[in-house]
C-alpha cells in the first residue's frame, strides 16, 4: 500500500513585465506543481513546485514531466525522496522536498523560526531586470522609492557606459552606507575584459558581482578572484556539481568572495545545506535567492533562508521576485518596506 499519493499539475505563469537576462527575455514560464497527499495526514495536503529554466537548469528537459512522473512515482512507493537518484534533478527535488515538508507541518511555515511564526522579516534586495537605459532607470527609482537600500542591477545587455551612468546615478544619491549595490552580469563578460570593467565598476563601491565570465573556466575565476579590486560571487558556476567532494574542490580552486544559491538549481534544500556548510568551512560567505519561482516556491525558499542564517538575517536575501506574476498563487507571505515576511493571521 502506497504511503503516499502525488498528483502533479503543470502551470503557466505570466510576468508582469518582460524579464530581461543576458540570456533573452522571460515572458512566461512553466511549473509543475506538485499537490501531496497522505493517509497519515488525512486533512492535511502539501504543495511544492519544480520549476526549471530553460538554457540554465541541469534538470530542463523536453520530457520534464515524465521524468518527474518517475520519480514521485518511486517516492510513492518508497515513502521516501530518493536524494541520490535525484542529485541531478534538483529544482524536481526542491519541489518534492517542499510538498513533503507542506504535508507533515500542515503549514506553510515549512520550518520552526522567527520568520516562520511571523516573528520577523527577512531583508531582500531590489532586483532591477534588464532593459534599455531609460527602463532601467525608472524600475530602479521605482526600487528606491519601496524603501529598498540594496539594490540589485543584472548588466550585459546594454551598452558598459550606459549602465556605468546607472551606477553614477545612484552613487550620486546615496552613498555606499545608505545604498548597497549588487551587480549580476550572467556571464556576460569576455575574459580579456573582465578585470578591466570590474577595475571601472569598483569606482562605484559595489558591493558583489556575480559571475561576470562563463562557466567551467576555474582557473580563469580564480585569476578574477585574486585579482579583481571587487568581491565576486559564483551562481551559474554551481551549477550541475552535485558531490560534496568537487564542490569543495571548486570552491578551494577559485575562492571567490560569496556564492549565491537558488535550491531549484543547486541540489534542492540539501545541497544548498551542503554548500553553505563546505563555503563556511572555507571562510566563504553565502546568501541564498528565488529563481523566478511563484509564491509557492519563493515561500519555500524563504523559509530555508530563514532556518539556515538563524533568526536575525542581516544580509538581503534574493526573495523578491514572486511579484512578477499576473496570476501568482496565493501565499501567506507579504513585502513590507524592503524585507519579506510571512503573515500569520
Amino acid at each position: 500500500m502506497k504511503k503516499y499519493e502525488a498528483t502533479i499539475i503543470p502551470r503557466t505563469f505570466h510576468f508582469k513585465q518582460p524579464a530581461g537576462t543576458s540570456r533573452g527575455t522571460y515572458t512566461e514560464r512553466t511549473s509543475w506543481l506538485i499537490e501531496l497527499t497522505s493517509a497519515d495526514y488525512p486533512s492535511q495536503k502539501g504543495l511544492g513546485e519544480c520549476a526549471p529554466l530553460p538554457d540554465l537548469s541541469c534538470d530542463a528537459s523536453a520530457d520534464y514531466g515524465n521524468k518527474l512522473r518517475a520519480f514521485c512515482d518511486k517516492f510513492e512507493q518508497e515513502g521516501t525522496i530518493d536524494y541520490d537518484g535525484m542529485a541531478d534533478y534538483p529544482s524536481m527535488l526542491f519541489g518534492l522536498e517542499t510538498a513533503l515538508l507542506h504535508l507533515k507541518r500542515g503549514s506553510a511555515a515549512l520550518f520552526d523560526t522567527a520568520f516562520g511564526r511571523g516573528e520577523a522579516g527577512i531583508p531582500i534586495n531590489g532586483l532591477v531586470w534588464m532593459g534599455s537605459h531609460d527602463e532601467m532607470l525608472c524600475r530602479m527609482e521605482d526600487k528606491i522609492n519601496q524603501g529598498f537600500r540594496c539594490i540589485k542591477l543584472k548588466i550585459g545587455a546594454i551598452d558598459f557606459d550606459a549602465e556605468m551612468d546607472l551606477l553614477k546615478h545612484i552613487r550620486g544619491r546615496f552613498s555606499p552606507r545608505e545604498m548597497q549595490i549588487r551587480l549580476d552580469a550572467n556571464c556576460a563578460f569576455k575574459y580579456d575584459e573582465a578585470l578591466y570593467k570590474l577595475e571601472l565598476l569598483s569606482q562605484y563601491a559595489i558591493h558583489s558581482i556575480e559571475q561576470p565570465i562563463k562557466t567551467r573556466r576555474w582557473g580563469d575565476m580564480a585569476e578574477l578572484c585574486r585579482d579583481s579590486p571587487l568581491p565576486i560571487a559564483l551562481d551559474e558556476e554551481l551549477i550541475g556539481i552535485n558531490d560534496n567532494e568537487t564542490k569543495r574542490e571548486m570552491l578551494n580552486i577559485i575562492k571567490p568572495a560569496y556564492i549565491v544559491l537558488k535550491p531549484s538549481l543547486h541540489g534542492g534544500m540539501r545541497g544548498v545545506e551542503e554548500w553553505i556548510k563546505i563555503a563556511g568551512e572555507l571562510n566563504i560567505e553565502s546568501w541564498i535567492t528565488s529563481a523566478l519561482e511563484s509564491n509557492v516556491g519563493l515561500n519555500a525558499v524563504a523559509q530555508l533562508a530563514a532556518k539556515m542564517y538563524g533568526d536575525h538575517v542581516t544580509m538581503a536575501q534574493g526573495l523578491g521576485t514572486g511579484l512578477l506574476y499576473t496570476d501568482n498563487i496565493p501565499m501567506p507571505i507579504e513585502m513590507r518596506g524592503n524585507a519579506i515576511w510571512f503573515n500569520t493571521k
